[in-house]
């Protein structure tokens, strides 16, 4: 298959497809985390969107739509509007004429919900093999849900306790290997 993953500069999930044989690509505004990367687009991810893919899997920024972030709406001026452009982005993701989208975000808060509308599937990082949890939440079209791999015994909430800095939500929005691999593995073989 031709994959895109969007919006993902760590290269996991694109490294996953690749390993299986499938031609991934990824697109992000930043470069990509692996080194000498000639599997990545580093442009606004719009730019690429016409290139007929099989599947994609974005990772918008979830800075304005999770539920970890939302009493910033009432507390921050112009949050309200950066809401609705992410939305609006979310969405233009969403609605691709693409056959195979997975769109990935961690819990949305109501007032996102309200704009892009109700997830499919919720996973655990542990139904792969991770021992953390972290919900994560899939918007999905013409995939099926993702089946538990290895579920971890040991579970920690070490995304949580990552520590301020200027790489803490870089941190926290990388991707699981194993997470990662469960979509290549299960999705790529339809």
């Amino acid at each position: 298959m031709k994959v895109l993953v969007a919006c993902e500069c760590s290269g996991r999930v694109k490294t996953a497809f690749r390993a299986l044989g499938h031609d991934a690509w990824s697109c992000d505004i930043k470069p990509s985390e692996v080194s000498d990367d000639k599997f990545h687009y580093q442009c606004d991810v719009r730019e690429i969107l016409k290139q007929n893919w099989d599947l994609m899997i974005a990772h918008p920024d979830c800075t304005y739509l999770a539920n970890s972030g939302a009493r910033w709406l009432f507390e921050k001026r112009g949050r309200w509007e950066e809401l609705r452009k992410a939305c609006g982005f979310f969405n233009f993701l969403k609605n691709q004429d693409i056959p195979r989208i997975a769109i990935e975000n961690p819990q949305p808060h109501k007032w996102a919900t309200e704009l892009v509308g109700h997830y499919d599937q919720k996973v655990q990082p542990w139904w792969f093999g991770e021992g953390e949890t972290k919900g994560i939440y899939l918007w999905l079209k013409g995939l099926p849900p993702l089946m538990a791999v290895y579920v971890h015994p040991g579970r920690i909430p070490a995304v949580h306790h990552e520590p301020p800095g200027i790489n803490q939500k870089t941190n926290r929005a990388r991707t699981y290997q194993g997470f990662a691999n469960a979509m290549a593995s299960q999705w790529g073989a339809l």
